[in-house]
């Protein structure tokens, strides 16, 4: 062993040093790291579309146009907060759109073809086209009166809100993790769907991405000549796309199916077929008034015999699902805040129809209602239970 006067110059000290440091094990880190992530299981996809499902019933309840910008608030609201960072969550602003689109149309064809709604209060008094006798009840022209714009107004606008809420259906669930959640027996036609639902998200990253790149290029994006140069690519990448798909699916072994006694696929049958006319039963009923007493338990009945059969039927798609989604408490909590919108709105409209469908003839001016409206707000409560993850930042440099 060396001596001190051996040991090289401040060996010493880095000895005398490290006796007196505390042990490793008492060291604790002054600050938690903000890129340390944060790990949460995402929501189930199913209670998403529920909870859209649900605020889109409720839209189909009322034509006040305050109550209907209130649900395209919350939705909006709602994708603002939980929408995540992927290219299938983008299709929000498309479907507002076309929302949009589908109220200015009905507004013209209220204008142009009139409409059978007598009114008082004249707009404007276009040229009519006189028609044959064969096309009675239709106009071309005429009086636009302040009734007919405010009925088809009234009617565009619960249209667009529903198709508002299905594009936060769209933007919020994963179309891959919803087809992982169906019953084996619905399997082949969730494929289906799903590959119909990812086809419009899909075209609308490639029309940005190409865009973004004729841009960068300096080439014309806009117009009808950007159009025609930026469709081109696009199909031959929704080719492309389809046929690796069909490559994916033939390798995976889709369409197989298992063996199984012909007693089962009979009983299968039966519950299935059974189960759904019951439920088309119990449906007329609730929507009768004379089968107010049957309606319910058939409807139930048929639901039962009906997801009996998907049970059975499930066993002849041989296939496992790796790390399935569960249902948890906060995707009972998100569809049942879409669940109480539309049951409050129901009763609502039940109770105070003149609240939720204001009068055209004559002319009053929507009002608010207030218990309505709160309802509407329990819509909100998605975006305090599952937000989207913050992306971590780097901290800053010490000055």
């Amino acid at each position: 062993m060396p001596s001190r006067a051996e040991l090289p110059v401040g060996a010493e000290t880095r000895g005398e040093a490290a006796r007196q440091a505390p042990p490793a094990a008492t060291l604790r880190p002054t600050h938690r790291s903000p890129l340390r992530p944060t790990h949460r299981s995402p929501l189930h996809p199913g209670a998403w579309w529920l909870w859209a499902l649900a605020l889109g019933t409720a839209a189909t309840r009322t034509t006040n146009p305050l109550l209907l910008a209130l649900l395209i608030a919350t939705s909006a609201y709602v994708v603002a907060t939980c929408r995540p960072n992927a290219p299938w969550a983008r299709s929000y602003s498309v479907f507002f759109k076309l929302a949009l689109a589908v109220l200015l149309i009905r507004l013209v064809f209220a204008v142009a073809l009139g409409s059978p709604i007598p009114g008082t209060h004249v707009i404007v008094t276009l040229p009519e086209i006189p028609l044959p006798d064969w096309a009675q009840g239709i106009r071309l022209g005429g009086k636009v009166t302040v009734e007919t714009v405010l009925v088809a107004l009234y009617d565009g606008l619960r249209l667009a809100t529903l198709l508002i809420c299905v594009g936060a259906a769209n933007s919020l669930a994963n179309p891959t993790r919803l087809l992982k959640s169906l019953p084996g027996a619905l399997y082949e036609i969730g494929v289906a769907v799903v590959v119909a639902l990812t086809y419009a998200p899909n075209l609308i990253a490639d029309v940005q991405r190409l865009r973004a790149a004729r841009r960068l290029r300096g080439r014309p994006d806009s117009g009808v000549r950007g159009l025609v140069q930026v469709a081109l690519p696009v199909l031959e990448g929704a080719l492309e796309r389809s046929v690796a798909l069909a490559a994916a699916m033939d390798a995976r072994g889709y369409g197989r199916t298992a063996e199984v006694p012909r007693r089962v696929r009979r009983t299968t049958t039966a519950l299935t077929l059974g189960g759904l006319l019951g439920v088309c039963a119990g449906t007329y009923g609730l929507l009768t008034a004379e089968g107010g007493t049957y309606g319910l338990p058939v409807l139930l009945a048929g639901l039962a015999a009906a997801l009996a059969g998907l049970r059975l039927g499930g066993r002849r798609s041989p296939r496992t699902c790796y790390r399935p989604d569960r249902w948890d408490a906060r995707a009972w909590l998100v569809a049942g805040s879409g669940a109480a919108v539309a049951a409050l709105l129901t009763l609502a409209a039940d109770r105070t129809p003149e609240a939720l469908s204001p009068g055209v003839i004559p002319l009053t001016a929507p009002t608010l209602p207030l218990w309505p409206a709160a309802a509407v707000l329990l819509g909100l409560l998605p975006s305090f239970i599952s937000p989207a993850p913050r992306h971590p930042t780097a901290p800053k440099e010490p000055s």
